[in-house]
């Protein structure tokens, strides 16, 4: 065992000696290497964070929300369907809820406004999202104006910038009182946006939507775990996006890294006819390649992994957050909480260290086989 040690050992500083006198080639190599798992490992950690967020998120959403269904379109719920399902057995609370969005010409961005349950203290007066505040350049004091559904402007008073903490999912918020907002979009009396209902029991969820669906047939009720699904999908989607868009990077490193593999130099096919003709086995040949190949893909995928973690969680993935987050011109300021997961870290690992390692020894092998009169000629 301990012969055996010594003689990894020994390979291994020998491999490290043959990488140092090609530092040009290696570097240049390990930086193009390092660059492409960096930008993987970004969109991993991203995504991953994306989604433990929003699964946070929706800790606080409503067991169940039923939306109106007109014409294949959401449309505003009678509030008096709320007295009837909150008659069905294993419903704890129904609640009607109010909001909408508002597009500003101004800043280009969307809003969304909620009548809140807790309401500013005066008529014509909010509570807006850190986000809100930053696009309008808005302080406490200030007044937003709005325009109602037939154009008539309105003045609301900023009361409250909601705190940096809340940016993930009020950076866009904007809360008024439930008249303002019913006269600023013209809404329908005895009319909600939807109605979020509360179980008592939640595997009596599906139990419960299809009651409802079977009393109002013109309704659709949507499942939290409806929600979470879609969010990952979500996600999942446009982080797919962004790397079908590196696709072609990512192609251009795999035939780098096959051509710089398979093509061993008149200088490496030299150097291993000069250990055969020493005495080194082609065993020996073997590993002392696959140590070389190791030290280059393991020094590319552990730089790759902690400088995407940085980019990530110290600095909010500023490469390519705008195609992630999906505000098409309001964006949240947040810091993401670090999440790792290891499956998909390993499958990094495997896609990134093996085929390289693979690549490097085989085309060795060949060589190693050849007689080592003939490969120090060639």
């Amino acid at each position: 065992m301990k012969r055996s040690l010594e003689r990894h050992r020994n390979i291994l500083d020998f491999a490290l000696s043959s990488l140092s006198r090609r530092k040009g080639k290696n570097l240049s190599l390990l930086a193009v290497y390092s660059l492409i798992v960096f930008i993987i490992a970004s969109i991993v950690f991203f995504t991953q964070a994306l989604k433990r967020e929003a699964g946070l998120v929706l800790q606080d959403a409503p067991d169940l929300v039923v939306q109106r269904m007109v014409a294949g379109r959401h449309d505003p719920i009678p509030v008096a369907y709320a007295e009837k399902i909150s008659a069905i057995r294993g419903v704890s609370e129904v609640k009607p809820r109010f909001w909408g969005y508002y597009y500003d010409a101004v800043t280009g961005a969307n809003f969304t406004l909620v009548a809140c349950d807790d309401p500013p203290p005066a008529a014509e007066s909010i509570f807006i999202g850190s986000g809100v505040a930053r696009t309008c350049r808005l302080s406490e004091g200030d007044f937003l104006p709005l325009r109602d559904l037939n154009g008539a402007p309105a003045l609301f008073s900023v009361q409250e910038i909601l705190p940096a903490a809340s940016e993930l999912v009020a950076a866009d918020l904007i809360q008024m009182r439930g008249d303002d907002f019913r006269r600023l979009f013209d809404f329908p009396r005895g009319r909600a946006t939807d109605l979020a209902v509360g179980a008592a029991n939640q595997n009596e969820l599906k139990t419960i939507a299809a009651k409802i669906v079977r009393e109002f047939p013109d309704t659709r009720p949507i499942l939290k775990s409806e929600m979470l699904r879609t969010y990952d999908a979500v996600f999942d989607w446009r982080s797919g996006m962004v790397l079908v868009v590196l696709a072609v990077a990512v192609l251009s490193f795999i035939i780098f890294a096959w051509d710089k593999a398979t093509g061993l130099s008149a200088e490496e096919r030299k150097e291993i006819g000069i250990l055969k003709s020493i005495g080194w086995e082609t065993g020996d040949v073997l590993l002392l390649k696959t140590w070389e190949g190791v030290v280059i893909s393991l020094s590319a995928y552990f730089s790759g992994v902690i400088l995407g973690y940085l980019h990530v969680f110290f600095f909010s993935a500023s490469l390519f957050e705008h195609a992630l987050k999906g505000w098409s011109v309001l964006y949240p300021e947040f810091r993401l909480t670090p999440v790792i997961d290891p499956y998909l870290l390993c499958v990094l690992f495997l896609l990134t260290v093996g085929p390289y390692v693979v690549a490097t020894v085989v085309p060795s092998w060949l060589a190693a086989t050849v007689d080592p009169d003939a490969a120090m000629r060639s």
